[in-house]
This record gives C-alpha cells, structure tokens and sequence, in this order.
C-alpha cells in the first residue's frame, strides 16, 4: 500500500466512511421489555440483647407482682396454669433440651382439643420420664396441650412435693379424677407399670411390667376417650439401678432403695441423671367410643391394656433401634 492510499484509509478523510449498522428488527415484531431490576431485600435486624433482657426482666417483674397481688387462678385439682408455663416448663425445658437431647415422634397424633389418655412406660428411678412427656407435648403440639399427670399415693404425702405436683397439674391416680378430667377434654397421663417400672434393675431394661388391672382402660371406656400409647427410650440410663437395698427401704418407708453407679457413692452429685439420649413417640390412638358400655368388662379391659402394652413394647424396640448409642447426639 502506498503513503497516499494508506492515508485515505484513515478515520477523518473525506473518503472514509464508517460501515452502517443494520435495521434493528424485533423478535415477533415485540420489542423486548428491559428487566427491572430485583427489589434488595433487607434482612430484618437482629434483636438487640439489650431489649430481649429488658423484656424478660419486665416479664418475670409483672409476674411476680401478679403473684404477690394473687391474680392468678387455679383449677379444681390445684393446677396453676401460669406458674408451670412460666417457671415449671422452663426448667425443665434445660433438661429436655439441653442435657437429653430429646426428640419426639408423631405429635400428629394428639388432638388440638378434647380428651385423651395417654399411656406410658415408666422408668428411671426418679421419675423424669413423667415430667419430660409433660415438656414434649407442651412444646411440640402446635396448640401447647398440658398433660395431666396421675401419681402415686406416695407423692402426695410428702408436703412440699405434693403442693409442687399439684401446681405443675398432677393428681391423684385414681378413676374418678382420672373421668372427671378427661370428660372436662383435658389429656391425662398415666404410667400403669407404677414403682415396678422405676424401680427395676439396669438388666431389665425396656422391658415392660405388669400393667396391673387395667384401671386405666376403665376409666377411658366410662368416658369414652381415645388412649395413646407413648413409648419412651433414655430414662433407663439416666440412673442404672444396680442393686436394690430392700432391708433399707422399708426402713425409710418407700419402695426402693437404688444402688446406682453414682449413688449414694456421690452423695448428692449421685443425683445428677447421666445425659442419655431420649426418643419419646405418640403411638396411633386407640378409639374407645363404641366400647363405653364394655367400661366393666374385666375381659374387654384385659385386651385393650394387653394391646395398650404390645403397641409400646414393639415401639421401644423400634425407637432402639434409632438410637444404638444410648449417649450420642
């Protein structure tokens, strides 16, 4: 290319010409509509420690001038509603929680309303399986259903436990409580294996013992509730009974004495439960309607506690299963 021509081939000659874009044509005759862009979301802030602890101390501060005041009410049996939402559930929602990892199955189960009785194996020498049932059905049902708890005769003849059960919604276990609250829709629990249950060795564990006379499905059939079995695994090594000092118990007057890797040995550190993992699960309810008029029927009750005690034996079984390490996550 010579100087001449390579000059007239830069930008600005008079003989340079830019090469012209081709006619824009839109698809399907439309032009295409510009996206708007995405609104930015904003997190919303996290609350601030500072309120939160605000409002719980004026909280605990309205319930206790509430309390002072004696404005609050309590049921026929005793129960006071606000003191095991507000004080009873959130201690034992640590040990719940917290120390045994609790985990719960088919909640589905429980009604939001009306009666029921729910019935479960019993173990772990002091009883914690009765208070954690109360906790799970309490924080897993969407409608926070209270469980009304039948203890023993021994309960409630000891002062200030049995002012304490009765606050936290326990009763006598007897039928004519038992009626009168489920006929009032209210869920009551009940442990039919008694101190046989809780008191058995560590070599005996999940199996479940005499249910008795079946009291309970009595009680059921005459207000024709539904029973739920509950099956639950963890309380039978909270405390591992090795050994049982009869001699000593009826001594001190109660129905067993335990021997535990940690107790007496410990002292009072003996107490403190082992952090044993806990599967609890509401079995398939077991309708009783149609059954009223059998509520006397020796061999009727038999077969419902007998079917009662086979639903949860075989979901022990099960829910070990789930858990081969008694103190895993």
């Amino acid at each position: 290319m010579s100087q001449d021509e390579y000059h007239k081939a830069l930008p600005g000659h008079a003989n340079f010409a830019l090469p012209r874009e081709k006619p824009y044509k839109p698809l399907n005759g439309k032009r295409p509509i510009p996206e708007k862009p995405s609104p930015v979301v904003e997190e919303p802030p996290a609350p601030d420690p500072v309120d939160v602890w605000d409002q719980r101390v004026a909280g605990g501060l309205a319930f206790l001038r509430r309390r002072l005041a004696g404005a609050y009410e309590v049921d026929e049996f005793g129960f006071d509603r606000e003191l095991n939402d507000s004080v009873f559930q959130p201690m034992l929602r640590v040990l719940y929680r917290d120390w045994f990892r609790t985990e719960v199955f088919g909640v589905e189960n429980i009604p939001d309303t009306g009666g029921g009785l729910l019935v479960g194996n019993h173990s772990g020498t002091l009883a914690l399986d009765a208070l954690m049932l109360t906790t799970a059905l309490h924080d897993k049902h969407p409608r926070q259903r209270h469980l009304r708890l039948l203890g023993a005769d021994l309960v409630f003849r000891m002062p200030v436990l049995s002012e304490l059960a009765r606050k936290a919604g326990a009763t006598v276990a007897c039928n004519p409580d038992a009626e009168r609250l489920m006929s009032d829709g209210e869920l009551v629990g009940v442990f039919p294996e008694g101190f046989k249950g809780i008191g058995k060795r560590y070599s005996e564990r999940y199996k479940l013992q005499r249910f008795g006379r079946g009291g309970f499905v009595s009680a059921a059939l005459r207000t024709g509730t539904p029973i739920t079995p509950v099956a639950i695994v963890g309380a039978e090594e909270i405390y591992p009974i090795l050994a049982d000092l009869k001699p000593l118990a009826r001594l001190l007057g109660i129905p067993y004495f335990p021997v535990t890797p940690t107790f007496p040995w410990l002292g009072p550190l003996g107490l403190v439960p082992l952090p044993s993992k806990w599967l609890i699960e509401f079995c398939e309810p077991i309708p009783t309607a149609h059954l009223t008029e059998y509520a006397d029927d020796p061999m009727v009750v038999y077969n419902l506690a007998d079917q009662v005690r086979e639903t949860i034996q075989a979901t022990l079984h099960t829910l070990l299963e789930k858990r081969p390490d008694p103190f895993g996550r």
